[in-house]
């Protein structure tokens, strides 16, 4: 076989879903979606199939993601700034890579310092937000955040089926 013949076999089975290449850090501020005061998400990835979603949090200025939980393991890597929890005496920093249990239960915090933090996260399932005694007070899973996507999308101009190409 030569070497372009190997180029033109399929790399992955005809019925996968097609590959995700973009840039992930987007030029237009469009794309984020806001998820909270000084918080935002830009997806990646949201695979309903699996129940799965991968994306960037940005957070401006000081910033608060409420406390929440997975009942799926969660992996991020810092890209810029830092960012803690509430609940732990450790800080998440730039080229930080982070594991999250299942079950762990935290508030995420970016301090007033720190002009703008972007973090890669795969969440592996969904988030329940709980108060302060652990009782669920909301949930996200990929379904509201496609949602949260085609509504923000929608009203932004990029039009609400902006978000499909990060479906699977």
């Amino acid at each position: 076989m030569s070497s372009s013949d190997a180029l033109s076999v399929a790399s992955t089975h005809p019925l996968s879903p097609p590959e995700i290449v973009v840039g992930a850090v987007p030029e237009d501020e469009r794309v984020w979606v806001p998820q909270a005061p000084s918080v935002w998400f830009r997806p990646l990835m949201l695979n309903t199939l699996n129940g799965s979603w991968c994306n960037l949090l940005r957070v401006r200025r000081a910033g608060v993601l409420s406390r929440h939980r997975h009942p799926a393991p969660v992996h991020g890597f810092v890209i810029r700034g830092e960012w803690r929890y509430l609940e732990h005496d450790w800080v998440a920093r730039e080229g930080s890579y982070v594991f999250e249990p299942p079950g762990e239960t935290h508030t995420l915090v970016v301090d007033d310092h720190i002009p703008e933090m972007i973090t890669f996260f795969h969440i592996g399932c969904c988030m329940y937000y709980v108060d302060e005694q652990g009782n669920n007070t909301g949930f996200e899973d990929v379904f509201s955040k496609i949602d949260m996507c085609r509504a923000h999308y929608a009203g932004n101009g990029l039009g609400s089926d902006f978000v499909d190409q990060f479906v699977r």
